[in-house]
């Protein structure tokens, strides 16, 4: 009679490993999968200053007719296209400004920008920030909690400095294990004066159609404009400094 040994299939824990893998990393994959096809179709056609001018008067008559929910469509469009990391940012910022002016189209861009980063960093957290943080040894958690102990201050500075890739800002903290209310409120905060600035623009573009212009947003970041925001950003880390000194001391 055989005596049973040790089985040489795979573990029974493999498979639950796997799935519990792909539970985690599918909210990324979709956002993956949705910038892929973005970028294949080439729809940013269909989001440039071109097409904004050419779908003047219907876009602003619907705002006129339905403003409330042109606002809340316009956000949902903003969320989507951060949460995706599409590459139309600028130009739905100045969009905003376009559509709904100067102070109104501020605090769309801001909700549209806040809501889908928060929903990139919450999917880039469940997909990766436990695992990451487990294999990527010591080193890790020596950033992370240095990162940790100033999260609000460093993350308002990366947000205040446009130099910064916005999605970068938001896969970062989830690695980082930076905790939701600190991303939400330094992100919050952080996009503000740029988004202004930008919103600024948007309201002031009418003009530039009427005379027959074509609007070009890379002269929107001056050295005038770049300079104030790294200021802002310095002094949001005068904290940071102030408590290391304290510490040292």
């Amino acid at each position: 009679m055989a005596q049973g040994g040790p089985s040489s299939g795979p573990s029974p824990a493999a498979p639950a490993r796997r799935h519990g893998w792909l539970r985690r990393l599918w909210p990324l994959l979709v956002l993956a999968v949705g910038l892929a096809l973005f970028l294949a179709l080439r729809l940013d056609r269909y989001v440039g200053f071109s097409a904004l001018k050419e779908n003047r008067t219907l876009l602003l008559g619907l705002v006129e007719r339905h403003a409330v929910a042109s606002a809340l469509g316009f956000v949902a469009i903003y969320a989507l296209a951060a949460a995706f990391s599409l590459p139309v940012a600028a130009v739905l910022s100045i969009s905003g400004g376009f559509l709904f002016g100067q102070w109104w189209g501020t605090v769309l861009n801001v909700a549209g920008a806040v809501t889908g980063a928060t929903a990139l960093f919450l999917a880039a957290r469940t997909a990766f920030g436990d695992s990451l943080r487990r294999g990527a040894g010591p080193w890790l958690a020596r950033m992370e909690d240095g990162f940790r102990d100033d999260a609000f201050f460093y993350l308002l500075v990366l947000r205040l400095v446009p130099l910064f890739p916005f999605v970068a800002v938001n896969l970062v903290p989830a690695a980082l294990g930076v905790g939701l209310r600190d991303f939400v409120l330094a992100t919050f905060i952080g996009i503000i004066p740029g988004a202004f600035v930008y919103t600024s623009v948007g309201a002031g573009l009418g003009s530039v159609f009427d005379a027959g212009g074509e609007f070009q947003p890379s002269g929107i970041l001056t050295p005038q404009v770049i300079t104030a925001l790294v200021g802002l950003a310095c002094l949001a880390l005068v904290p940071v400094v102030y408590k290391k000194l304290r510490r040292s001391r």
